[in-house]
């Protein structure tokens, strides 16, 4: 028995949640499990009823929680005011904050049934398979001071990194890559910045911990051209919170869909899945938004968030067979797309199927 909290959250999140807690009820049936769901309001759905963007009562749930599952953030209510003072994105980072949720993993590959979809040529994107290793809870986000002055002429944000910070964060990099193909790419700007240097000074002393793998640099400007260049030569790409930021939602695009990518964020406490798109405001409540990218979370979920590789696969292969036979939204299959609940009906039912389910 597992406990997860499930965080739906804005826009298109309460629908693409539904068709993974959908699939993981799947996976429950087959494999002898039983997942405890408690839901709770982050972002603007909280801030709707008069919440901060991450209440104190939905940090509780996600402390008691084997793994969150969580949706999407984002309200252009609040979004469209320069001004306002509380948005529903600090509900995502006082999350990430306070859960020490300080390594975001977020895995890039290839279906080669939609490599017509990326707008790189098949020559350059074929077999590339990588992972941004991003920290989170550092660097500019979270640096202070960060204010106006000058009565809102000067703007202020401050980026600050520590060893320790740095230490944790490549080595979950390093761990990842012995898992893979044993190469680390350090994404910095050393030529400039000090906080980039330091990065780079504590993870070359740290390489001599891991000596069976590779590790080299890159500055960010060149990590940004190289991933359209030629993906192909990276493995794990280990770099600050916004640089990881920026190159990770680049790198999404490499599929031909970032409703195809899904992510984990990890650290101290519980562990969080969430696919990487955004909330869709203008697609929420319609039935048509990707919801792949959220059961490939939940895929990640079962996998790093509760040990159970076999139940993992079992997802990921469910998945991949849907993406074969065409059950796809609008934005992978414009020509006869499936509604949001199709996909996810097709996907659950390719695994009840495999244990004498409907």
């Amino acid at each position: 028995m597992y406990k997860i909290a499930v965080l739906p959250g804005d826009g298109i999140g309460p629908e693409i949640i539904a068709e993974a807690v959908k699939v993981l009820n799947s996976v429950a049936f087959g494999y002898g499990h039983r997942f405890n769901y408690t839901y709770a309001l982050i972002g603007g759905a909280a801030m709707r009823q008069g919440l901060d963007p991450y209440p104190d009562e939905t940090h509780q749930i996600c402390l008691e929680a084997d793994a969150i599952l969580f949706g999407a953030i984002g309200d252009p209510h609040y979004d469209n005011n320069p001004d306002a003072k509380v948005r529903p994105e600090q509900g995502l980072l006082a999350m990430r904050k306070k859960l020490g949720l300080y390594a975001n993993l977020r895995p890039v590959r290839m279906y080669p049934e939609l490599m017509h979809l990326s707008p790189l040529k098949e020559d350059r994107i074929i077999g590339a398979d990588l992972l941004v290793v991003r920290e989170l809870t550092g660097g500019l986000y979270f640096g202070e001071p960060r204010e106006l002055r000058n009565n809102g002429t000067l703007a202020v944000d401050t980026c600050l990194y520590s060893v320790d910070e740095i230490e944790r964060i490549a080595q979950v990099a390093f761990k990842m890559a012995r898992l893979r193909r044993k190469k680390v790419t350090l994404v910095d700007k050393a030529n400039v910045l000090e906080t980039s240097r330091l990065w780079r000074r504590v993870v070359t002393r740290m390489a001599s911990d891991y000596p069976d793998v590779e590790l080299d640099f890159m500055f960010v400007d060149n990590a940004a051209m190289q991933l359209i260049i030629n993906p192909k030569r990276f493995d794990v790409i280990l770099t600050e919170n916004l640089f990881g930021d920026i190159l990770s939602d680049e790198a999404s695009v490499i599929s031909g869909s970032i409703g195809l990518l899904p992510s984990a964020s990890i650290g101290d406490r519980v562990p969080l899945f969430e696919p990487i798109h955004g909330s869709y405001p203008e697609g929420a409540g319609k039935n048509i938004a990707n919801p792949l990218a959220t059961i490939l979370s939940a895929a990640m979920l079962l996998r790093t968030g509760l040990n159970l590789p076999a139940e993992a696969d079992a997802v990921e292969a469910a998945v991949e067979e849907t993406i074969r036979q065409k059950i796809l939204t609008w934005d992978l299959y414009p020509a006869n797309p499936a509604k949001t609940s199709e996909v996810g009906d097709f996907v659950a039912g390719l695994i009840s199927a495999d244990f004498g389910g409907i």
